[in-house]
């Protein structure tokens, strides 16, 4: 039997219709897929070269929250669909509404225009670099541990030929990263930058073949799921902690003792142990099968 709707339920089905379609297009905007302990987080919208729009951005910030909050995930990998990282913000979006881009105070949000930018999360992350990398794409490179980059990627503020500033902090971690001049020439001229020189001047960690910066990036986040983790991430935080908020060097000492002593049962006593039995001396890694001394 055929059932006849009425013009009300009819439009709200329609409206119900609509808002499932919307959805299921804009859960592509943000692909996850986990690897093992491995998380990979792919910015899916190759057509605008990965540009971020309000939807996309919350999208990113949400599946970092996931990463970060899922115990079993130790790495997470950004990157993007289609053979390049992420072009920033959608200036098409920008241009006829900023309405969705301006976040609350950083203070009282934890997410900016590009989604997770504000972020430091508990565990590390890579950036899997190809193509551009450019304006809020170059911030979100920024905002990972380690940059993985093809020798054919660039980066750059390309944002400043359309005025457009750095907000997603741009500004607070290119200088801690590569120095007060070297981010100035790069904030105030907005030139491309290439993988040799980005590797020269520390903006990248590796440079790897065109189309390999993502089976390079799992490879070394596999390597470094393999370390004891609290151990690690400590160390990490403590470096971060030294980098951006230590108000002096006894400071910056003292937190990193504090921090280091609540791993020492947990991992440095058992660890000690196995060295004494001939794991990893040598450079081996495998805990199953002792280095020959």
């Amino acid at each position: 039997m055929i059932r006849h709707t009425t013009k009300a339920s009819g439009r709200q089905f329609s409206l119900a219709l609509k808002s499932m379609f919307s959805s299921m297009t804009a859960e592509k905007t943000v692909e996850v897929e986990k690897v093992g302990k491995i998380v990979l987080i792919g910015i899916n919208r190759p057509e605008k070269r990965n540009a971020v729009n309000p939807e996309t951005a919350e999208q990113l910030h949400r599946a970092f929250k996931r990463f970060d909050e899922d115990k079993d995930s130790l790495v997470a990998i950004l990157h993007g669909k289609g053979g390049s990282f992420c072009a920033g913000l959608d200036l098409g979006r920008v241009a006829t509404s900023v309405e969705g881009y301006l976040r609350g105070d950083p203070q009282q949000s934890d997410i900016g225009p590009m989604g997770p930018s504000r972020l430091l999360t508990s565990k590390p992350i890579i950036a899997a670099v190809s193509g551009y990398a450019v304006a809020g794409g170059m911030e979100l490179a920024l905002m990972c541990d380690l940059r993985v980059m093809e020798e054919s990627a660039i980066m750059g503020i390309f944002c400043r030929r359309f005025g457009v500033p750095l907000i997603d902090g741009g500004t607070v971690r290119l200088p801690k990263l590569i120095g007060l001049s070297r981010a100035l020439d790069l904030i105030l001229t907005g030139r491309p930058v290439g993988a040799k020189e980005a590797l020269e001047m520390g903006l990248a960690n590796r440079v790897v073949a065109t189309g390999t910066a993502l089976g390079q990036s799992l490879k070394l986040a596999q390597e470094i799921a393999k370390f004891p983790q609290q151990c690690m991430n400590v160390d990490r935080r403590s470096a971060y902690y030294s980098t951006y908020d230590a108000e002096s060097w006894d400071a910056a000492l003292q937190y990193e003792f504090k921090n280091g002593m609540k791993v020492i049962q947990d991992e440095a006593v058992p660890g000690a142990a196995s060295f004494v039995k001939g794991v990893g001396k040598h450079g081996s890694f495998n805990i199953n099968k002792p280095s020959k001394l």
